[in-house]
């Protein structure tokens, strides 16, 4: 265990707030429930950002910003949505020394304000569709805070799109779903379920919402992603209509979908070990530092020398760094970079140059091999692709090995905290019962399964009939 983390074992909330402090990712700023975001873990979220913005537009999406302040008489026109919001939001009364005619509320989500103006935008099925995402911040007011899985002000992307029938706007809620489950299983190495969440669960204002749900190391459910089909809730509250191509007017059909920096906090707690961070090669800001070893001055220049010459050809290969600081000793470097999560470290010195040999050590298993300097970055990449598929492998065993079909409901009460886990149980589709899943093990239903087969069995709570299972679990 890295001296300053404590044990998963002992405190795993403490051990997820003490990776974060070792690798230099956050920490809590002077502003209540807000988070300073450090330069390494804002690198993590650039490396999110690139691949998600890729994958964004390969669907054929398009980035704008939509403004931070929304008036409230806008929160005020969909019902259901501000009812959902009202509890989490910032409402800004003065301005420039005044009172405002009218407050401003700080956006929580952007549905109100993108539809006040795609009211101006849209006018006849020939405008449709508008497929366009934001990259913001938004600003909730919670009671209790964690870095990066729940502050006050976080950092996210929203899809916000406008459809001329339902089946478009169901199809492109599904796809960025598919979108979302991809990338958190090829590139934050995290399986997850996908599926529907329940009608108390779901996305104030939506129709529908499905997202993905990962379980991470202490068998605690974390949501990851959603995507709603919002309808023609918002088109309705405002105005927002079209002409088809019958000539016939109707209310545009609307999705929203997305993610946030939560993201690296299921990172952490998805791969991260008691000496540190453990970052998925694919999100490495730094996949490959290289620690030059000497131990006087002369050994020093003709190390380091040899160590630039070696590495001269990678660059545009891959990303690395030479750790060359001369104020640190070795060990002191080593501990650093597996704290902060580099997946592969090589080390190199005048015995190595003697040789002509290189050590390459993985961050995951910490597995130390010795290979020719000249094999080196074939066997870097190679290693690279083996951790990502294996921090992969390793997450989905975790999840089935604590995944549980159960039906009797003391059995569920007695094991949802020890093992804990994800329990596959048959619900009737009652929200009588829902409630009672939350009252009696501060568990939730946190979806039903696309993929689920169809199964008639009995509900958990009170034995009605039921025709498939759902998930359920504790969670963040």
């Amino acid at each position: 265990m890295a001296k300053g983390i404590t044990k998963r074992s002992e405190d795993y909330s403490r051990w997820y707030l003490d990776v974060i402090a070792q690798a230099d990712l956050a920490e809590h700023s002077s502003v209540k429930g807000c988070m300073v975001i450090k330069p390494n873990g804002y690198a993590i979220w650039e490396k999110i950002q690139g691949q998600l913005d890729k994958m964004f537009k390969e669907t054929g999406h398009v980035n704008a910003y939509f403004p931070l302040f929304i008036p409230e008489s806008l929160l005020r026109k969909e019902a259901e949505h501000v009812e959902g919001f009202a509890p989490e939001t910032a409402v800004v009364t003065h301005g420039g020394g005044k009172l405002l005619e009218e407050p401003l509320v700080v956006r929580p989500t952007s549905e109100t304000i993108i539809w006040s103006t795609y009211k101006k935008w849209i006018q006849s099925y020939r405008d449709l569709p508008i497929l366009i995402n934001q990259w913001a911040n938004v600003v909730r007011w919670e009671m209790r805070t964690r870095l990066f899985l729940r502050t006050t002000e976080f950092l996210w992307q929203e899809g916000h799109t406008a459809h001329a029938t339902a089946a478009e706007a169901e199809a492109e809620t599904r796809q960025m779903l598919e979108v979302y489950r991809q990338f958190a299983e090829e590139y934050l190495a995290i399986p997850v379920h996908t599926g529907v969440k329940t009608e108390s669960e779901k996305f104030a204002g939506a129709v529908h919402t499905y997202c993905i749900e990962a379980m991470m190391q202490d068998r605690r459910a974390l949501q990851a992603g959603t995507s709603h089909n919002l309808g023609q809730n918002f088109a309705r509250a405002f105005d927002v209509t079209f002409q088809n191509e019958d000539g016939v007017s109707d209310y545009v059909w609307a999705t929203s979908w997305g993610v946030s920096t939560r993201l690296i906090g299921a990172l952490i707690m998805a791969h991260s070990d008691d000496n540190g961070l453990i970052v998925p090669p694919r999100l490495a800001p730094l996949p490959v530092v290289v620690v030059p070893i000497w131990k006087s001055d002369d050994e020093m220049a003709a190390v380091i020398s040899h160590v630039r010459e070696l590495t001269a050809s990678w660059k545009g290969k891959i990303d690395f760094k030479v750790d060359d600081r001369n104020q640190y000793r070795p060990g002191f470097k080593f501990n650093e970079w597996e704290k902060r999560g580099v997946p592969i470290r090589i080390e190199i010195g005048p015995k190595d140059i003697e040789n002509k040999q290189a050590v390459i050590v993985r961050r995951d298993t910490g597995e130390k091999i010795s290979i020719a300097q000249d094999q080196v970055l074939q066997v870097v990449l190679q290693k690279l692709q083996e951790m990502q598929e294996a921090l992969f492998k390793r997450a989905l065993e975790h999840r089935e090995t604590y995944s549980f079909v159960v039906d009797d409901l003391e059995d569920f009460k007695k094991r949802i905290d020890e093992p804990g886990g994800f329990f596959w149980v048959h619900w009737c589709g009652a929200q009588a019962c829902e409630t009672k899943f939350q009252e009696s093990s501060k568990s939730t239903i946190r979806l039903i399964p696309f993929d689920a087969q169809k199964e008639k069995g009995k509900c958990i709570i009170c034995g009605s009939p039921s025709q498939q299972r759902v998930l359920v679990a504790k969670s963040y």
